[in-house]
């Protein structure tokens, strides 16, 4: 442990993309995968919670805080790609967009849709993220993971139970450590064309450079979050420092130091007024923590 940064009550507001977030009791940035295993191993001992935090672009932190130890997974990263098979095994804390590029500059087909998730591989996988009817599970093979206890285990895409944002590792103590991706081959300047439009085309239809955690609301298909929303004209409706976004209303946007009650009232309030009008509950993709 001796080489491992461990602090205490460092504000979890800078570690996610909503800039929302109280104190850490304790927090880790583990580089290396002993690393997490020492920390582990800590937390047994100390027999203290831990949390597993990736990009927190998917993240509501309590303004409270956090208890135990808060593990933040992006530091932890490498890529090899071997071309020929078209295989890719990512360590967990990589980012999706660096992935997406990755794959595109070596001339493999799969990822384009990736490039503008602001999120981890890692976190990826937990929530299946998607984007334009593609999703992380359509490509992966199999994922590694470390228990709460330090065992390790290698998991097949089939045994996960994937589904729309979701996967059983929501619903288990598992830190996933790296995954195996399998790509097509292709001709890499048209993937890197496709790479970018599709960034573009984010950045256009997405309020990219606002503080949000991506979209908040999944989608009741065949019906658009965004779209429901957007028809009850909610669109820049404000509680505090919290508001949906003018862009893309399944956003919501921390446009004033919101609070975790700020955005939590919002959700709960663009759900009444769906729910009122439409008859339909509308589910959230973020995970809250620490409520």
């Amino acid at each position: 442990m001796n080489s491992i940064q461990l602090e205490k009550n460092i504000s979890l507001s800078n570690f996610t993309t909503w800039r929302i977030g109280g104190p850490a009791e304790w927090i880790a940035q583990p580089k290396n995968i002993e690393e997490i295993k020492s920390l582990i191993n800590w937390t047994n001992k100390k027999k203290i919670p831990c949390n597993i935090i990736g990009a927190g672009s998917n993240l509501l932190i309590n303004d409270k805080g956090i208890k135990g130890l808060s593990l933040c997974m992006r530091n932890l990263k490498g890529i090899e790609i071997d071309k020929s098979l078209g295989i890719i095994e990512v360590l967990s804390g990589e980012m999706l967009p660096t992935l997406a590029r990755k794959a595109a500059a070596n001339g493999l087909h799969g990822l384009e849709w990736a490039v503008g998730i602001p999120g981890t591989i890692g976190g990826a996988v937990v929530m299946n993220a998607g984007a334009q009817e593609h999703c992380i599970s359509d490509y992966l093979e199999s994922i590694t993971t470390l228990s709460l206890k330090g065992e390790y285990k290698i998991i097949k895409r089939k045994d996960l139970n994937f589904g729309y944002r979701y996967s059983l590792l929501q619903n288990q103590n598992l830190i996933v450590v790296s995954a195996r991706l399998k790509l097509v081959s292709g001709h890499a300047e048209k993937i890197r064309q496709v790479t970018n439009a599709n960034l573009n085309h984010r950045l256009k239809t997405q309020p990219y450079e606002a503080q949000t955690c991506g979209s908040v609301f999944r989608n009741p298909e065949p019906l658009k979050a965004a779209q429901l929303i957007e028809e009850l004209g909610l669109k820049g409706f404000r509680i505090g420092g919290a508001e949906i976004s003018k862009i893309h209303s399944n956003f919501i946007i921390n446009s004033n130091k919101a609070s975790s009650y700020d955005v939590k009232e919002l959700i709960k309030f663009i759900q009444k007024k769906v729910f009122n009008s439409y008859g339909i509950l509308l589910e959230t993709e973020v995970k809250q923590c620490g409520f």
